[in-house]
């Protein structure tokens, strides 16, 4: 679509099957941030490459902003419903980006509850900087699964980080939607030289926040 800034795709994949080392019950893990993770839930795995995922991006490719999508909890259709993703993000203007944009392209978003100081203790460990579940799963699992990737960027982070949790939402039956595609072109839309993306962006051209400031700065924005 012509994209006019510095972009990068970063596909956070593994093969999740059962072999010599295989991740077990009690197993510690150092991550990419060097944080270490106690694991309690071998089923919450999708996390610890998401969050060397971002880790990646902000140590690597020095990212302003960070965005990840994936199908991470089965909470999610619980909290937002099957046809609105989950959003959790560290800016309030951006949530409202990200809500604006699905209302624009019919991929629609409804914002989690972000609230770090409340909700992180949920990974506390004894051995380790963290579990890699909630101790208390009725004490908002999909918002705390969005803080345990945040978590390996930092949450004094200066940068803008957006999480989409699209569990529900990708599948209709046994089909799948191609649900995020969309939403993607129309948050970033305004950073391409296409007539239409522009139009329905919300955050206007080059990639830039809500905010006169950020637009200010939004041609040293790179984009992951």
């Amino acid at each position: 679509q012509g994209f006019k800034d510095n972009l990068h795709a970063v596909f956070c994949l593994a093969e999740n099957a059962v072999g010599p080392r295989a991740t077990r019950p009690d197993d510690i893990h150092v991550l990419y941030s060097g944080k270490t993770v106690e694991i309690n839930n071998t089923d919450a795995e999708g996390r610890l490459i998401l969050a060397d995922g971002v880790a990646y991006a902000c140590k690597d490719l020095g990212a302003d902003i960070i965005l990840d999508m994936a199908t991470l909890t089965g909470a999610q259709g619980i909290a937002t419903g099957k046809y609105h993703a989950a959003v959790l993000t560290n800016n309030e203007e951006w949530e409202r980006a990200c809500v604006k944009a699905g209302r624009n392209c019919g991929d629609l978003v409804h914002p989690l509850v972000y609230c770090p100081e409340l909700h992180f203790s949920e990974f506390t460990s004894a051995v380790a900087d963290m579990k890699n579940s909630v101790a208390d799963r009725d004490n908002t699992p999909s918002s705390c699964a969005g803080l345990f990737i945040a978590s390996h960027i930092g949450f004094d982070w200066p940068g803008v980080w957006v999480h989409i949790d699209i569990a529900a939402p990708v599948h209709a039956g046994e089909r799948a939607t191609g649900y995020g595609v969309a939403l993607l072109l129309s948050l970033f839309g305004g950073a391409s030289e296409d007539p239409l993306l522009n139009m329905v962006s919300p955050l206007g051209c080059n990639g830039d926040s809500p905010t006169e400031d950020m637009e200010r700065d939004s041609k040293r924005r790179r984009l992951v």
